[in-house]
């Protein structure tokens, strides 16, 4: 399974151009970073543009797992769900497919392991829970670490709690600040399969908008970091970039349009492994 740091190409649905002046100041980094750029096909639509949902998994470099991607958040709003499959064919993308459903933001790649809450077992109430799991770790090659959602997330995703570091150590986001009850218990879960960091931001008000700093995206060289506009925002990058020293860390600047509609960088990214052209001296 590929892992965030080994990709090197961004996709973004080109329904994030609704998203101004946030959708530039995106560009802007990812351009400034070298960051191979894409736009998504058949993603026009602003209600499309949390194109980490709907994507495939990227198994290997040219292998993608394709699920079912029906979540109840979204029962009643239909229209929020691009053609996928038709994206992947127009897309000429190889892919194992599965009936099981699942949101691509709950899917925390950890080297050997994938971290995903508990809502995973909620959407598939057909099948029986050590079936589910054994399947998921066919598909995936590696052993799947449920945690527990948070209970005022209706999304269930696993991309704003917690995201891998190296090795055996992952990054916790600030529920000691919000929220030290579902906190404690996250880290008695992940205890179990890693070393827990945890993000804290000294500030007399805690923000549970600071859930977005951790739905960070992040490839082979670099992590952005979606801004707030806010004090707190300088506090993430320099946590981020003792956590992560070999990475370049960038802010992208007020994502606060995008954030306020339920998802950050990694939410609206689609980020592989590809065939891409080195960076010629011209372009550096």
């Amino acid at each position: 399974m590929i892992s965030d740091k080994q990709t090197n190409a961004v996709y973004l649905a080109e329904g994030l151009q609704h998203y101004m002046p946030a959708f530039k100041r995106i560009l802007d980094e990812l351009d400034s970073a070298r960051v191979h750029l894409h736009t998504l096909p058949l993603t026009k639509s602003k209600k499309h543009i949390w194109a980490r949902d709907y994507m495939p998994i990227q198994l290997d470099k040219g292998r993608f797992l394709q699920y079912a991607y029906h979540p109840d958040y979204l029962y009643g709003f239909e229209d929020f769900i691009p053609d996928y499959k038709g994206i992947c064919k127009e897309m000429n993308l190889e892919c194992v497919t599965t009936d099981i459903i699942m949101d691509g933001g709950n899917v925390v790649k950890c080297g050997d392991k994938v971290i995903m809450t508990d809502k995973i077992i909620k959407e598939n109430p057909m099948r029986f829970y050590k079936d589910l799991l054994r399947e998921l770790e066919n598909h995936f090659q590696a052993q799947i670490v449920l945690i527990s959602r948070d209970r005022y997330d209706r999304y269930g995703h696993a991309d704003g709690m917690v995201r891998w570091i190296d090795g055996n150590r992952v990054l916790l986001n600030n529920y000691a600040d919000f929220d030290p009850k579902l906190g404690k218990e996250l880290r008695k879960e992940l205890s179990e399969h890693f070393t827990v960091e945890e993000l804290r931001y000294g500030t007399n008000k805690h923000l549970k908008i600071n859930w977005a700093y951790i739905n960070f995206l992040q490839t082979e060289k670099c992590i952005f970091v979606p801004g707030l506009g806010i004090e707190e925002d300088q506090m993430a990058v320099e946590q981020i970039q003792k956590f992560y020293p070999d990475y370049n860390v960038r802010l992208v600047r007020d994502c606060w349009d995008i954030i306020k509609d339920g998802g950050a960088l990694n939410c609206v990214s689609w980020n592989i492994l590809a065939d891409e052209p080195e960076w010629s001296p011209e372009e550096a």
